[in-house]
């Protein structure tokens, strides 16, 4: 084949190691990589998600030059930007005359199909590339669902543990005889004055005309931007991971559903948005993890704990996500219709644990999983609010949410509304996981303990009001049947009582 390569490289695949360019000639490829309006703007995108994925693209494209490629770069406010993916791929086959377009497939249905309608759209032959970035790919885990009534985690899991070799003894078994350490890995913290915290990265000239840029064009996007503090390149990345490793890892296991007032990170490693942005690469980083455990440096939980959540969690919701198609966002198996109130934009609302997680989450972009399961997931699924909603908040908000590990995550394990596709229950809890989990309820005005009232825990009313209006739909599952029969125990006043205090709430948002 005659003529250049056109090589487009996205905001997410800012990878050396990316199938595309291993298998060009640097010496007769184009790298195109192209800042968008209508990827910053398809959603109100938190302003520090926007910052550093221009600011990693920028950083991106000047190591892609240093190692010898040709790099053609368009910036969002480029006076010929013409705003979408294709409009830019048209104006630069115009510049380069490429003879055919390689590509990295796309992580999203979206920019998928429009990558699917080059071919035609250009009368240029256009190679898509498999990502192999994840560890299982698309058919791997279409063999594995197939013929599946459930399709739970944990076995896909173990499946990955066998692929990878991780934490497998010499015989092939896990590790210290169980797959899953879970159950160690519930405990409740204390303010430490040794938490560790993740460095702050200074941002250097790239990521300040990034700043500044942002705050002038988009000034109606949520989040602050004066609290950045993300990695921009592989290099500070590595350094955030070996400070995780060196310092959190440790104790990430038992601390990993824990939850205190005024501190984000705890154990966490906060390496999520570098892996998704592919700054990082998650088997390596497992590997990593997995040497700590066997030099004796942390215990068998983090190490398992953390591993799971890459090549179990992370992998399974990709595979969920392609497996159901680009109509899945439109579920909504409980039928919830409630808007999602304007406090998830302010964090002005009298529940603490909620002013927590949605405060440090505008100044960060970031929260851990706990938090965005079981306060502002748990919240929105329990006040009824529609999933589409809850699913379009997240992806604007959190700097490592694109949608294919944001939507499974979101609609499926957060809101239940695919029927149960992916989470065995609805995860719904009163104030009193929240209490066991944190320090939050010892700060709030609600008290949790009380379940009626103006001044009870919204939390408490609002779970078995919850439970009530969707009986029809989820008495049938094993694992509510005991607060079902806890419900129906209740005398008819209690019932009335707590669904009043639901009612009363939810008018007022």
């Amino acid at each position: 084949m005659t003529g250049k390569t056109l090589i487009p490289v996205l905001g997410d695949q800012l990878s050396m190691n990316l199938s595309s360019l291993r298998e060009a000639a640097q010496e007769n490829s184009v790298i195109l990589m192209m800042e968008v309006a209508g990827e910053t703007t398809y959603v109100k995108h938190h302003k520090a998600k926007i910052t550093f994925i221009l600011s990693a693209m920028r950083h991106h494209a000047e190591a892609l030059r240093g190692r010898g490629w040709t790099v053609d770069y368009i910036k969002l406010n480029d006076a010929e930007n013409r705003g979408s993916f294709s409009g830019e791929m048209a104006r630069a086959i115009e510049r380069h005359a490429p003879g055919q377009i390689a590509v990295t497939e796309a992580g999203e249905w979206r920019v998928r199909e429009m990558i699917e309608n080059w071919e035609d759209q250009f009368g240029l032959p256009v190679t898509i590339h498999a990502d192999d970035r994840f560890i299982a790919t698309h058919q791997e885990f279409a063999d594995w669902a197939e013929g599946k009534k459930e399709l739970r985690m944990e076995f896909f899991y173990r499946e990955m543990r066998h692929k990878t070799g991780l934490l497998l003894d010499e015989d092939g078994n896990p590790e210290g005889g169980k797959w899953n350490y879970d159950s160690e890995n519930r405990k409740p913290a204390q303010k430490d004055l040794l938490m560790p915290q993740p460095i702050r990265f200074q941002p250097d000239e790239i990521t300040r005309a990034v700043i500044n840029m942002v705050d002038e064009e988009f000034t109606d996007h949520p989040g602050s931007l004066s609290h950045f503090h993300f990695a921009v390149t592989h290099e500070e990345a590595m350094r955030q991971k070996r400070k995780f490793l060196d310092e959190a890892l440790a104790n990430f296991g038992d601390y990993q559903d824990a939850m205190l007032t005024d501190e984000p990170f705890l154990w966490h490693s906060v390496l999520s948005p570098y892996i998704n942005a592919g700054l990082l690469d998650p088997l390596h980083l497992c590997r990593d993890v997995e040497e700590r455990y066997r030099d004796g440096a942390v215990p068998l939980n983090a190490a398992e704990g953390f591993i799971r959540q890459i090549i179990g969690w992370r992998e399974y919701v990709r595979g969920i996500y392609w497996r159901e198609g680009p109509d899945y966002v439109e579920r909504n198996h409980l039928g919830a219709k409630r808007d999602l109130p304007d406090f998830y934009y302010t964090g002005d609302t009298d529940m603490h644990c909620m002013a927590q997680a949605i405060g440090q989450t505008l100044d960060h972009g970031y929260a851990h999983h706990i938090q965005r399961l079981m306060i502002t997931g748990n919240f929105a699924l329990i006040a009824g609010i529609d999933p589409k909603q809850v699913h379009e908040w997240y992806l604007e908000i959190y700097a490592d949410a694109y949608e294919w590990v944001e939507l499974p995550n979101t609609l499926g394990m957060s809101q239940y509304a695919d029927g149960g596709i992916l989470a065995s229950k609805p995860y719904a809890s009163s104030g009193n996981y929240i209490n066991k989990m944190s320090d939050y309820c010892g700060h709030c005005r609600y008290d949790v303990k009380q379940r009626t009232g103006e001044d009870a825990c919204p939390f408490n009313a609002l779970y078995w009001d919850f439970l009530a209006r969707n009986k029809d739909k989820l008495k049938g599952n094993n694992r509510l049947a005991m607060p079902y029969r806890n419900w129906a125990n209740r005398n008819v006043e209690e019932k009335k009582a707590l669904r009043k205090r639901a009612a009363d709430f939810l008018s007022g948002l």
